[in-house]
């Protein structure tokens, strides 16, 4: 234990007889090493303004994009439109409130009611199993 001691103490005393050596050396070649250049701080202040410009241009401006598009098809949403929800059923726009949507569903012609917010997207083609039944 204690040649351990005698080993840290020494080991601090060398750093301390380095760091005044390199100061005494600094002083007296008369140049400072702790300022930084004028051209580092350009530098980095340069490459922040990039990582900020690549983040909104691959991430916040396509992320605005598609949201704009989303409010616009609920914006456009109306009676007798094919839809299918953020869960995956499919139906008909029956009626449409102020933030809900009745839906009906199938052969047997189901009624749900949804939240407008839960349509992913506006579907062009009928589904087969929304005919009317056969008998």
């Amino acid at each position: 234990m204690m040649n351990l001691m005698n080993i840290l103490a020494e080991a601090n005393e060398a750093v301390a007889v380095t760091a005044a050596d390199t100061t005494a050396a600094t002083t007296a070649t008369g140049t400072a090493a702790a300022a930084p250049a004028g051209g580092d701080l350009i530098m980095t202040l340069g490459m922040m303004v990039a990582m900020v410009a690549i983040f909104y241009f691959l991430l916040i401006r396509p992320q605005r994009k598609k949201d704009k598009q989303v409010k616009n098809m609920l914006a456009a949403l109306k009676v007798g439109d094919r839809i299918c929800t953020i869960g995956g059923l499919y139906g008909t726009i029956a009626a449409l409130k102020d933030d809900t949507v009745t839906l009906t569903m199938g052969s047997l012609q189901n009624t749900i009611v949804i939240a407008r917010w839960a349509i992913r997207s506006v579907e062009n083609v009928a589904l087969e199993n929304d005919a009317e039944p056969q008998i």
